[in-house]
C-alpha cells in the first residue's frame, strides 16, 4: 500500500508544481495584458479545480505517509534531530502553502471576470509568488527527508 500512496503523492506533487510553474511562466512571459487576462480567464477556473484536487491528494497521501513512517513519534522522541527538523520545516512550509493557496483561491473566485481592488491585486500576486517559492522549499525538504528515510 505504501508504494501506491507514495506514487499518488509524487504524481500530485508533479501536477501541483508543474501547473504552478506553467501559470507563473505565463504571468511573466505574456506581456500583452489583454492576452494574459484572456488566458487566465479561461485557464484559471479549470486550474483552480484541478489544483484543489491535487492539493487534497497531497494532504491525504502526505498524512498517510507521515503516520506510516511514524514521523509523529520521531518528532516527539528526537525533537532536535536532523530528521525531526526537516519534518517540522516541511510541515510549516506545507501549512503556509495551504494558507496562501486558500487566500489566492478566495480572491480568484470572488473577483473572477471582475476588476480587482489594489489590495486584492496585491494579495493575489503576493500569494501567487509565495506559493511559487514555497513549492521549491517543500520539494527540497521532501528530497532531503526521503534521503534520511
Amino acid at each position: 500500500m505504501t508504494t501506491w500512496v507514495l506514487f499518488f503523492h509524487l504524481l500530485a506533487a508533479a501536477a501541483w508544481i508543474g501547473g504552478s510553474l506553467l501559470l507563473f511562466a505565463l504571468g511573466l512571459l505574456l506581456r500583452n495584458k489583454e492576452a494574459q487576462t484572456d488566458v487566465y480567464k479561461h485557464l484559471g477556473p479549470l486550474y483552480g479545480y484541478l489544483e484543489s484536487a491535487w492539493l487534497l491528494i497531497l494532504w491525504v497521501t502526505g498524512l498517510l505517509l507521515f503516520f506510516h513512517y511514524h514521523l509523529d513519534t520521531t518528532i516527539a522522541a528526537t525533537p532536535g534531530s536532523a530528521l525531526a527538523m526537516l519534518i517540522t520545516k516541511k510541515l510549516i512550509a506545507v501549512a503556509l502553502l495551504t494558507l496562501f493557496t486558500l487566500l489566492h483561491m478566495v480572491i480568484a473566485w470572488r473577483t473572477h471576470q471582475k476588476r480587482r481592488t489594489p489590495l486584492q491585486h496585491l494579495l493575489s500576486r503576493g500569494s501567487s509568488l509565495a506559493i511559487f517559492g514555497l513549492n521549491f522549499f517543500i520539494l527540497w525538504y521532501a528530497i532531503a527527508l526521503r534521503n534520511l528515510l
